[in-house]
């Protein structure tokens, strides 16, 4: 009787062990990546992957074609695919991508990893394993990047093997291969295919056994990069970063070289801390802060410094491009709407325009009275009635229909060229 109870039991514990719990998928949402693994592409996936984390039912598939990209922005990405609490899959397409370098050990985290016709995955040795290294030094970056792909793979049920010739020897795998090597789950051209391709697939959550439930009517939806995003996605191209690094040192430069202006050195600041941001330097929320204090500087340098308008627009670049970072951090509890910052931005326009116009409206009135002058300071010529007068103490040459007298008051008709036209004040 014992043993029937013992037999019972250890019955109860196999299947209990072995068990699945039903996960229904209630819609399924594509992330489009198209670009380097940057800043803005780690900012993209987790913004996007916390938002759903608070609805029940979410499938994710990060459709990906990188050449590769930050090692800890790489690290950063597969932490938020790690702790999501609903499945993330890694989706190798269109045809002609890839997903090499970073995106690769990025592949590797995914709880299902498919390939389109026509992809490749793998090259994953980071650029810095080059000659120039130390070996010990070879050795520890590329030991890292190895246990990181072995411990994901095997946790995803994966062949590891692959994953680590990818970082070490720096294989590369066609689809067919892939699939043949169990490197990915299968492989996918068109995404109306993913809910018959997923329904009753089995996969690891943090240790626990899922079985996606997918009706075939599952609801599929596309999110891109917002306007931010995009931008930031640009400065933090490390070519870009670069480039706008050079530009404001050499900017800075050429303002401690012929100081005054602030023209120079005003953009120059704006190329550092875009490239700061770039350089992950700066923190985002503390770039996009000092690029919103920079522009309303630039604002006010702009009433004391004859710039032509350049300074405004550095400002409102300046402020647009802060505005569209801020709050973008991790565990961010703000978000501004893209709406509101082109609101305020455009009312900033409207102010300064409205401000230059009153302003010109102002001088051109001005300039069209007729100014007094004190004297005639010297005559030149008496006989082409040539003279020398005062204009704010400047002592310019001027001319008259009539003969006039030094001392005499005169009143400002025009200017030609470089000669004032005057004529005798009236009541003189």
């Amino acid at each position: 009787m014992k043993s029937i109870k013992y037999f019972a039991l250890c019955l109860f514990s196999f299947f209990s062990l072995n068990s699945f719990s039903l996960y229904e998928v209630k819609e399924i949402t594509f992330l489009d990546i198209n670009a380097t693994i940057n800043p803005a592409i780690h900012n993209f996936i987790e913004s996007n992957l916390d938002k759903l984390s608070k609805q029940n039912g979410d499938f994710v598939v990060i459709k990906l074609n990188t050449p590769g990209g930050l090692v800890s922005t790489t690290k950063d990405i597969i932490n938020v695919i790690g702790r999501a609490n609903f499945p993330v899959a890694i989706w190798v397409t269109p045809e002609g991508g890839s997903a090499t370098s970073a995106g690769a050990i990025i592949a590797s985290s995914a709880h299902i990893l498919v390939m389109s016709e026509g992809t490749n995955i793998g090259a994953a040795t980071p650029i810095t394993m080059s000659e120039d290294l130390k070996t010990d030094a070879k050795s520890k970056a590329v030991n890292d990047l190895n246990a990181l792909v072995r411990s994901l793979s095997i946790a995803r049920g994966r062949n590891p093997a692959p994953f680590e010739e990818m970082i070490s020897s720096a294989k590369s795998f066609d689809a067919r291969d892939a699939l043949k090597k169990n490197i990915i789950d299968g492989i996918i051209n068109y995404e109306i295919d993913f809910p018959k391709f997923l329904n009753e697939k089995n996969i690891l959550i943090k240790g626990e056994k899922i079985e996606l439930s997918v009706p075939a009517n599952t609801p599929l939806k596309s999110i891109e990069m917002d306007i931010g995003q995009q931008f930031l996605n640009i400065f933090a191209n490390p070519s870009t970063a670069y480039i706008l690094f050079v530009i404001g040192a050499a900017l800075i430069y050429f303002e401690l070289q012929a100081p005054g202006g602030f023209i120079a050195g005003s953009i120059g600041a704006i190329s550092l801390l875009l490239s700061s941001i770039g350089f992950q330097v700066l923190p985002l929320n503390i770039g996009a802060g000092g690029l919103i204090l920079l522009s309303f500087v630039l604002f006010i340098l702009e009433v004391y410094i004859t710039s032509f308008g350049i300074l405004t627009i550095a400002g409102l670049a300046s402020l647009l491009a802060g505005s569209l970072f801020l709050f973008r951090t991790d565990n961010s509890l703000i978000d501004l709407e893209i709406s509101l910052i082109l609101s305020v931005v455009g009312s900033v326009l409207f102010y300064v325009l409205f401000l230059t116009f009153f302003l010109f409206k102002t001088w051109n009135r001005k300039s069209k009275k007729k100014i007094q002058t004190s004297i005639i300071f010297k005559i030149l010529d008496s006989d082409s009635n040539l003279y020398q007068i005062k204009i704010n103490g400047e002592i310019w040459k001027a001319q008259s229909s009539e003969p006039l007298e030094v001392g005499e008051k005169v009143t400002i008709l025009n200017k030609n060229k470089l000669i004032f036209n005057i004529e005798k004040s009236k009541g003189e």
